[in-house]
Parts: structure tokens; C-alpha cells; sequence
């Protein structure tokens, strides 16, 4: 039985350590902060598992079962983002108001991170044994692209461990997730997009504000960050994105049910669709591109001899970052913009979800604590820590047990992040039953 006054309590104090990874405002002795108040949380989690640490911040534990045949990694990370616009509440307090508790990484990802923690504990106070070993990696430098995860699948080399499966942040019970879709969905990632940061730069002589030549550099990469927005990526829709719309032909109106039940007939009004539907149902169609940063002219006065527009490019399953970069060159057509790809993780294998007992297992631990919910798998939009672990496991899935509505989905990364008080007991008790459930 979950107490909810010593759970939500938990998730209160590690809110309240603002544990951030953007490099402007890093504070290491955060890190430290939230390590101690764990094993005050979690006693018998830090008595009973084997602790690695991992880098500067990270957390491995292992957790010995009855066998090590199939074994599983639980996943969550330490670090938030920045806080951004005007919150509610404040970001770092804790505040539970109206039934939710407020703050920065209640759903991104302390949230998990407790919630996985807590089940632990409550199992280990009932003397509980798990079927198959248990390793939980807690990394601290998700939010800046890391390398904690992947020193983490380096120590399981190491020691010989090959994951059953893993589960990591990315998927959720997500209500009002697609137009015409009443049903929540209970989606599992089992795939996520690429991630690439691509610098865009021109350069030119420059000069006095008051002389400005035709067609300068800032003018220039202006012209060409237009042109990128006028010409997205091809618009395609692979295999899971098909089959999760196909399961959901059953529960919209009867007019549109031959058109989702032979969605893989019907992609190319499936792709035009889902580009309607609005950007978050747009963005599972294609590789996207969004101009994040831009840098110019030191001085209002001074014409920029070099100006620079940063890309982050999410790319999607089955296409490459050279196919990129070649549509991008396309749609500039401008010999003098310099393009150049600074980081590219390449999009994750799709793991299996038909006839798999590992997905199963996920899908049906949803439907004893989510009945409304439809499960469906999904490619992530988002890149996750768990990207990293598709080196050493075959099942590498996004799913975190909690229900989130689209306003509270929108505010990840963004302003009045927060979770429901009941939605958070529900997971603690998602991931107690999922681990029971774990096969000889």
C-alpha cells in the first residue's frame, strides 16, 4: 500500500533541490544534495542494492534477483531544465495545490525517478525478491545530450549484462492526444527519433550600420531560414506510427473507421492528416527542424561580418542525416550559407511490440492500472537516455505511468509543469506490480 503523505513528500524534496544541467547555471553541489536526501527517502534501497556511480553524477544500482537470465534496467534521470516564463507556483517549491504537485521535473523526470525508488522500497520492506535481476540508471546530464547513460551501458558491458528490456521516460497515459480520440492513449515508445544540432553560418567583410550592402550576412541567413521553414521534410509515417493508428480505428466515429483500419493502405491521407492535426501529430510524419539559436552582430551599429543559426533536427526512423543535410542544401540554395552538423545521434531501432513478451508485459501491467487506456506504441518525438542502451538491448522502451493531460504534457519544458497527487500514487504502484510481474 502506497502512503501518499510519504511519497508525495519525497517528490517534494527533490523538487526542491534544483538539480540543473544547463552549463550557465550547473551547480555540482546540487547533485550532491539530491544523492543524500535519496538515501534518507531510501534506506533500505541504498542498504539492500549494490551502488555504482557513474561519471561525475550518475547512479547504477543493482538489484540481485533469483536469476540474472533476464535481466531489466528502470530508468530516470536527476537533472530538470531551466526554469522558463511565469509559473503558478514556484518552480522549485513543491507546492501540491488543487490535487497536483507543482514544480520543475514532476513529469520530466523526478517523477519516474521517485516513483521507481518508492516501489523499491516498498517491495524490500515486504522482503520482496524479483524473479530476475533489477538495475536502475539514474543518470544526471540527460537535459544537455550526456555521456552518463552511456558510461552506464558501458559498466554492464563490463560485467556481462545483457538487458531483457528497459524502460525509460518518454511515453505516458496521455489524454486528448489525438483529434476524434476520446480514450486516453498508453503509449510505449518503441522507437525515437534521431537528434542532431546543425549550425547554419555566413560570412561576409561586414561593416558600419550606416554603408549596408545588399544581401549581408544576417539578411542572408534570414533568407535561408525562411526558405527552411517553407520546405519541411517529406511527410512519411513508419511502421509503429501505422499500426498505433490502426489500433485506434475501433474507437473513433464510424465514418472514419475504414480509413484508420487500412491506414497502411492509405498513407499518403494518413501523412496529410496527421500534418493537419497540428504540430504534435504533425511531427510523427516527418524529420523536423526548428531554428533554436541565433547569433549576429555584436553591436546595434556594426553590420555582422559572421551570423549563425543553430538547427535542432529531430530525424525520423529511417532516414539519415546525410538525407537531411542534402534537403536542406536544396531548400537554401545558396552556395554561400555554410552548413555543418555538430552532434548527430542517429535514430533508435524499432523494438518489437508484435507477438513479444517483454512488450506485453508493459501493455498489459497498462491495463491493469489504466482500463480506459488504449496501448498503442508510438516513435518518440524526443530523445531519451535510453537511446544508449539499444548497444547492449533489443527492447529498449519509452513509457512513464503517469496520466498527463495535453496542457500538462505541453508544460515539460516549459511553465507550470506539474502532476496529478493520485496520478503519482498510480505509478509508484505501476512500476510495485510491474517488477512482481517479472517472469522466472
Amino acid at each position: 500500500m502506497v502512503d501518499e503523505q510519504r511519497a508525495v513528500g519525497k517528490l517534494q524534496r527533490a523538487i526542491r533541490v534544483p538539480t540543473v544541467s544547463d552549463p550557465d547555471q550547473f551547480d555540482a553541489t546540487t547533485f550532491t544534495d539530491l544523492q543524500e536526501q535519496l538515501g534518507k527517502d531510501f534506506p533500505l534501497l541504498h542498504e539492500h542494492l549494490e551502488l555504482i556511480r557513474i561519471g561525475d553524477h550518475g547512479l547504477l544500482f543493482h538489484w540481485e534477483g533469483q536469476a540474472s537470465q533476464r535481466p531489466v534496467v528502470l530508468m530516470a534521470h536527476q537533472d530538470v531544465v531551466p526554469v522558463e516564463g511565469e509559473w503558478q507556483h514556484p518552480a522549485f517549491a513543491g507546492e501540491v495545490v488543487d490535487g497536483e504537485i507543482w514544480g520543475r521535473g514532476t513529469l520530466d523526470d523526478k517523477g519516474c525517478l521517485i516513483a521507481i525508488c518508492e516501489a523499491v522500497e516498498l517491495l524490500l520492506e515486504q522482503g520482496f525478491v524479483p524473479n530476475q535481476d533489477v538495475w536502475l540508471s539514474f543518470g544526471g546530464d540527460e537535459e544537455v545530450a550526456g555521456v552518463q547513460a552511456g558510461l552506464a551501458v558501458a559498466e554492464l558491458e563490463k560485467r556481462g549484462v545483457r538487458p531483457w528490456l528497459v524502460i525509460d521516460e518518454g511515453g505516458a497515459i496521455a489524454h486528448q492526444a489525438l483529434a476524434g480520440i476520446d480514450a486516453p492513449l498508453g503509449v510505449v515508445g518503441v522507437s525515437e527519433k534521431g537528434i542532431a544540432s546543425i549550425d547554419l553560418t555566413v560570412e561576409d567583410r561586414g561593416g558600419h550600420a550606416s554603408m549596408p550592402a545588399k544581401w549581408g550576412p544576417t539578411a542572408r541567413l534570414a533568407r535561408a531560414i525562411v526558405r527552411i521553414e517553407k520546405s519541411p521534410m517529406p511527410a512519411h509515417t513508419p511502421g509503429p506510427t501505422i499500426d498505433m493508428i490502426e489500433r485506434l480505428a475501433a474507437h473513433v466515429n464510424f465514418a472514419l473507421r475504414p480509413v484508420l483500419a487500412n491506414a497502411s493502405k492509405l498513407t499518403p491521407v494518413i501523412n496529410r492528416a496527421l500534418v493537419a492535426a497540428g504540430p504534435e501529430s504533425a511531427a510523427l510524419t516527418r524529420t523536423t527542424v526548428a531554428v533554436t539559436t541565433l547569433k549576429g552582430s555584436p553591436a546595434n551599429n556594426v553590420i555582422a561580418s559572421k551570423a549563425t543559426a543553430g538547427l535542432n533536427v529531430r530525424i525520423m526512423t529511417g532516414e539519415t542525416i546525410e538525407g537531411v543535410v542534402a534537403h536542406l542544401r536544396k531548400a537554401i540554395r545558396d552556395k554561400l550559407v555554410q552548413i555543418e552538423v555538430t552532434v548527430c545521434d542517429p535514430p533508435s531501432p524499432i523494438s518489437p511490440y508484435e507477438d513479444d513478451d517483454a512488450f506485453d508485459l508493459i501493455a498489459n501491467t497498462i491495463g491493469e492500472f489504466f482500463p480506459d487506456a488504449i496501448c498503442t506504441p508510438y516513435i518518440m518525438m524526443a530523445a531519451t537516455d535510453s537511446r544508449h542502451f539499444t548497444k547492449i538491448c533489443e527492447r529498449v522502451y519509452r513509457f512513464a505511468p503517469f496520466r498527463m493531460s495535453k496542457a500538462q504534457r505541453e508544460a515539460i519544458h516549459s511553465f507550470d509543469e506539474r502532476i496529478g497527487v493520485e496520478d503519482f500514487l498510480v505509478g509508484i504502484r505501476w512500476y510495485q506490480s510491474f517488477i512482481e510481474r517479472l517472469p522466472r
